[in-house]
Formats: C-alpha cells, structure tokens, sequence
C-alpha cells in the first residue's frame, strides 16, 4: 500500500508552508509558523514482587505540549484579544471565564491550495504573549507577534478527504 489512497501516483508528502489556523469561526490573517503538536505519555515502571530483576512497562499520563504560533506584526487584534481574555490590569474581574478557552482548528492545503488534512485542537488558552519582539535599529527582520496555546489534545479531522489530485 502506498502514501496516498486516491492519488497512488504521489510519492512526495505534503509541504509544511500552506496552511491557516481558525478560531472562533473565522481564519486569523498572517500567521507565519506554529510549532508541532506533540503528545508525550509518561512510561509507567513496575516489578512484580517475586521478580525484582526484571521490570515491566506501561502508559500513564499523557501531556500535550503547548502549541507556539507566530505571525507578523500588524493592526490586526486577534491574538491581543484572546490573551486579554486571560489577563486584565483591572484583576481578576477582567478575565472572561465564558470565552478565554477556544477549540482552534489547523488546516493543510496542498500546492493546489486544496485542503488535504485538518486538526482541531482542544479548549486552549493563551498562557504567553509576545505583542512585540526585541527592537533593533540595525536589524532587518519582520517584527513577530507570538502567543503560546495551552490546550487539551487534538483529533485529526476525519471528514477531511484526500483530495482527487489534477
């Protein structure tokens, strides 16, 4: 069996630079990166009390790692928005308990611009934002907004088909 059920002809795995991320129904513009998402379920060791040269192994608690995404600097408020859901100069009173945690979704298009895989990832929340990066009067690189996603796990979006490549 092959990579790709529908397109047996294709060898080469997606590319990583097209994709979009959502939230609250609507894409967010400019995003540039967001880091991998990755689960790490703890190894459990036990021995048996009449085997104590021996050990055996099992699955325990699974974590998510937070997901980091980036974009460039704009007016656009989207992620001072959602981290201002999480913290407020006025104290605790500012923090929206209804909205402050989303289901966010991430998909992966093809070079077609055909979306081939989707993610939804799990009530997260924003635990760090950057609303501006280090400042240099000699640099030359974009100025990056950044904010760190806390959250409960993820499925891949099953209805999300292999498309019929052209």
């Amino acid at each position: 069996m092959g990579m790709f059920n529908v397109n047996t002809h294709r060898f080469d795995p997606y590319k990583n630079f097209k994709f979009r991320v959502k939230w609250d129904g609507k894409y967010i513009p400019g995003i540039t990166k967001i880091s991998p998402l990755t689960r790490i379920t703890e190894t459990v060791i036990y021995r048996e009390g009449g085997d104590a040269s021996n050990y055996r192994l099992s699955p325990g608690t699974t974590k998510f790692e937070p997901i980091v995404i980036e974009r460039g600097l704009s007016h656009d408020t989207s992620f001072e928005d959602w981290a201002n859901m999480v913290f407020s100069l006025d104290g605790d009173s500012g923090t929206s308990l209804l909205h402050y945690k989303k289901d966010i979704v991430i998909d992966l298009f093809n070079l077609q611009g055909v979306k081939v895989m989707a993610f939804i990832v799990y009530r997260c929340w924003v635990s760090e934002y950057q609303s501006l990066p280090e400042l240099d009067s000699n640099g030359k690189c974009i100025a990056i907004e950044k904010i760190v996603l806390q959250h409960e796990g993820w499925v891949r979006d099953t209805s999300v088909l292999e498309p019929q490549e052209t």
